[in-house]
């Protein structure tokens, strides 16, 4: 593939950095989106190496890395959402095949609603819909517990408490937050607060607001 070339886009409230990718040769394929959250384009290098037979985007959402955005953690996923459009719009590809990790599979889901002509194929990875689970009271209290910890104590603690989370099988019991936190050490992760507070996934994803998609609408 050639070497990507690299693009910002104004929108408002952030300056979104976006990357394209052209084939050695020319494609029978359409262009494919690729694109996480927090995750940014640099965590789908990898990856996007392999890919030499079709144009490829990624991005950095806003907040991530190079996308710079105003000092709001709270970004709803429909905003996202508009900007997962807006990067379609401007690279003038569209409709693109569109693979979606994380917290950008889940704002995909809303993109697909608002903008059905943006995507050929959407695959939605690993989206954190916890507003569908049977424990989704419980779940969203221990999100907010999490960014609380984060706020209060730093990275460590906070991380250490999501990474029990993820690792919890089953729906969460009620009483899940009477137990013990965990010891960051038992993680690999510092006890001290450096008092930084800028890490994309506990200071913007697990504070942003619930997200539940229109399933009816994704069915249509």
């Amino acid at each position: 593939m050639s070497e990507p070339t690299t693009h910002t886009l104004d929108v408002p409230g952030a300056v979104l950095t976006y990357d394209v990718r052209q084939p050695g040769t020319p494609s029978r394929y359409p262009p494919l989106f690729v694109f996480g959250s927090p995750m940014a384009a640099s965590g789908f290098a990898q990856l996007v190496e392999q890919l030499d037979d079709r144009t490829v985007i990624t991005y950095d959402p806003r907040g991530a890395e190079r996308s710079r955005v105003t000092p709001d953690g709270r970004v709803p996923a429909e905003i996202h959402a508009d900007d997962l459009h807006r990067v379609v719009e401007a690279t003038g590809l569209g409709p693109v095949d569109a693979f979606g990790s994380s917290g950008g599979g889940a704002f995909a889901l809303a993109w697909i609603v608002d903008h059905p002509d943006d995507a050929r194929t959407l695959v939605s990875h690993e989206p954190p819909l916890v507003t569908l689970l049977e424990d989704r009271d419980v779940a969203l209290r221990v999100q907010a517990n999490i960014v609380d910890t984060y706020q209060r104590g730093g990275f460590g603690p906070a991380m250490a408490k999501f990474i029990q989370l993820v690792m919890h099988a089953g729906p969460l019991p009620p009483d899940y937050l009477d137990q013990p936190a965990p010891d960051p050490a038992m993680f690999g992760l510092p006890a001290d607060d450096d008092g930084s507070r800028d890490d994309p996934l506990l200071s913007r994803n697990l504070a942003m607001p619930a997200f539940e998609p229109d399933v009816a609408a994704l069915r249509a």
